[in-house]
């Protein structure tokens, strides 16, 4: 039966995708290449590794909402799931070489987006974990199944700066946010009444609400506080 092995060599943008993209450049090698592998159905896991890495103080402020004060990354900082793809190998008889899609999506509702957005840069520690179906031909040509275990695995690493990349290429400096719709109509409603032209305006007048609002608030608790101390 075939003796396989997996190595990924490096990550680059995938220009053409439909969507921000990543691809990992996946090498698969045949250590037994008298019993070529006929097709793979491959099942591919990717994780991120965010231990094992240094953070400035601007990307623990960043990763704030997704792992907590510093003081609790030793329990809160887990892998992160990136990605499970299902690939379709063709055959080969030594080694192959196939492109594993790694999505760079906007949506904040996701872990990776958080944690990539997060980075201002360096490298990042991924894994990908590897089972499916090898069918191959005994020597006599009887069409034969092996499974891949999952304890097959490659590590790799990626930069930020190559996740932004693939962001700026569909989106350039540009941000999205997903909300449920009764907040979107709130939203609307509030555009139409304070005659906004643009979507930025918008925010950029809540948020100018809100400061001010925290603003007044700070002084009043200055002033309850000055107050408190001129009783003593």
């Amino acid at each position: 039966m075939p003796e396989l092995s997996f190595h990924i060599d490096d990550v680059a943008a995938m220009p053409h995708a439909a969507t921000p993209m990543l691809g990992a450049r996946l090498r698969i090698e045949n250590a037994r290449a008298s019993e070529p592998a006929h097709s793979i159905s491959l099942n591919c896991q990717v994780m991120i590794e965010p231990l094992g890495r240094s953070y400035s103080a601007v990307e623990e402020a960043r990763l704030l909402d997704l792992f907590g004060e510093r003081e609790r990354w030793a329990q809160s900082m887990k892998p992160l799931l990136w990605t499970i793809a299902v690939l379709k190998v063709p055959t080969f008889t030594e080694r192959i070489i196939i492109d594993v899609p790694l999505p760079c999506t906007l949506d904040f509702d996701v872990a990776a987006t958080k944690y990539f957005y997060g980075l201002e840069q360096g490298a990042i520690r991924a894994s990908a974990t590897f089972s499916g179906t090898v069918f191959y031909a005994r020597g006599d040509g009887a069409l034969q199944v092996m499974q891949i275990p999952w304890q097959s695995e490659a590590r790799f690493r990626v930069t930020s700066g190559e996740w932004r990349a693939a962001i700026d290429a569909h989106y350039p400096e540009n941000q999205w946010l997903r909300l449920p719709r009764d907040t979107f109509d709130r939203l609307y409603r509030c555009k139409v009444l304070k005659k906004l032209p643009h979507w930025e305006q918008v925010v950029d007048y809540l948020l100018d609400q809100a400061e001010q609002g925290d603003a007044v608030e700070r002084a009043v608790q200055s002033v309850l506080q000055h107050a408190a101390g001129g009783e003593h």
